[in-house]
């Protein structure tokens, strides 16, 4: 059975994706922008004054394992 490509659903005659494209990228957004919260606010705990470089490595780390879990939980999660 073929999948539609845009929200992984039976490609069937009266196929319609729930979802527009704004909702898909809100939803992107958002969820890297949690990771990148998180990321920074693990190397806040960890130390007073980090470094600013730190601090950006932190949050695109935290932004892409973010990314990386919702894209593993798939779809409908």
């Amino acid at each position: 059975m073929a999948t539609c490509p845009r929200c992984m659903g039976a490609l069937t005659e009266n196929h319609r994706c729930p979802r527009g494209r704004f909702s898909r990228v809100t939803e992107a957004l958002s969820t890297v922008a949690v990771g990148a919260a998180v990321g920074v606010l693990l190397v806040m705990g960890f130390s007073d004054d980090p470094a600013s470089g730190v601090v950006l490595a932190a949050a695109a780390l935290g932004a892409v394992l973010a990314r990386a879990v919702r894209d593993a939980l798939g779809p409908r999660f």
